[in-house]
């Protein structure tokens, strides 16, 4: 049998949330799982090794590498390791609160620094990555959507709370992220990155793109603002699906599901989709979603993906087990 190509695209828990279901998928369906990471996390223990050695920021390489771990106990015990975190001890934690100069590991997940010295030690971060996912026996390929470290700058209007008509500019992911305000517009610094060129072929060979879910603006929309991968995107031969998130994020504040889909159009015009999948309970009235999807060519298919303790979470089971019939149907 010919495996099925997949590439999910996205970053930090929403990228990983994916790639758990789409291995759920694999008893049924034979799969080729790639999955395209952002670039632009500039905070927490990424945003420090960022800062300090250069690089590619390793955190969301990390989680992905991790979600796509294989099964083996040694190889479950090395993605463990990955994740570890390094907590302040002595008088580095009473001096730093948890991290800083005073204890430099405190904050650190050893994957982190484990991806920043394959990359040093390389010179390569897809060589690094590949190392890595060999490391820790993984299902899949995990690339960058490009070999720089890129930044993420909005214009935000409401950023101040006392002056809610004020449209302030934010820079970095993690300010971007975290905004009370509602994005207007995003742009990557530099404006034009070069594209990872595995990254681009896995696109041109796949028989479906994932995106999200994930943080909107900062882990999904960054792919289609990199003109080499956008190209591409549109091109392929692939067919796409859009998974949409449960609720909104502090950064998609006031955007409804359907919102969440025009500024797929908003920032790459020629992007034509396929399938959007929904949870059946967070998408409420599905009438302004079915519409929005219709806008992109795709369908709206509903299923219940959602963890059943009320966390706005999604199930990998459940979500996997809603991707079979998808991914599985006949081109």
């Amino acid at each position: 049998m010919i495996p099925t190509k997949v590439v999910a695209f996205g970053g930090g828990h929403g990228l990983s949330a994916s790639l758990r279901a789409l291995r759920h998928c694999v008893p049924e369906l034979d799969l080729d799982i790639t999955a395209v990471v952002t670039v632009g996390d500039d905070g927490g223990s990424s945003g420090r090794l960022r800062a300090e050695r250069g690089g590619l920021p390793p955190g969301d390489l990390r989680q992905a590498l991790v979600a796509l771990a294989g099964d083996h106990p040694a190889t479950r015990r090395s993605a463990g390791l990955f994740q570890h975190r390094f907590a302040a001890v002595g008088a580095g934690a009473a001096a730093t609160g948890g991290a800083g100069a005073a204890d430099p590991l405190a904050g650190h997940a050893v994957g982190n620094l484990v991806l920043c010295g394959l990359m040093e030690l390389l010179g390569d971060p897809v060589a690094a990555l590949d190392h890595a996912a060999v490391m820790l026996g993984a299902v899949g390929r995990v690339l960058p959507m490009s070999r720089q470290p890129v930044g993420i700058e909005a214009h935000v209007r409401g950023a101040d709370p006392d002056r809610r008509d004020e449209v302030r500019v934010l820079r970095g992911q993690h300010q971007v992220a975290v905004t009370t305000g509602r994005v207007e517009s995003l742009r990557l610094t530099p404006a034009a990155p070069a594209a990872c060129a595995e990254a681009v072929a896995a696109v041109y060979d796949a028989d479906w793109l994932i995106f999200g879910p994930g943080s909107w603006y900062t882990s999904v929309l960054p792919h289609l603002l990199v003109p080499g991968l956008a190209h591409a995107i549109v091109s392929s031969p692939a067919r796409r699906l859009v998974t949409l998130n449960l609720v909104a994020e502090k950064e998609t504040l006031g955007l409804s599901l359907a919102d969440h889909l025009a500024t797929l159009r908003r920032y790459l015009s020629e992007l034509k989709v396929d399938v959007v999948l929904a949870d059946s309970r967070a998408v409420g009235d599905p009438e302004a979603v079915r519409r929005a999807a219709e806008s992109l060519g795709a369908r709206l298919a509903l299923a219940p993906v959602a963890v059943t303790d009320g966390t706005p979470r999604h199930d990998p089971a459940a979500l996997g087990a809603a991707l079979v019939p998808v991914l599985g149907a006949d081109r």
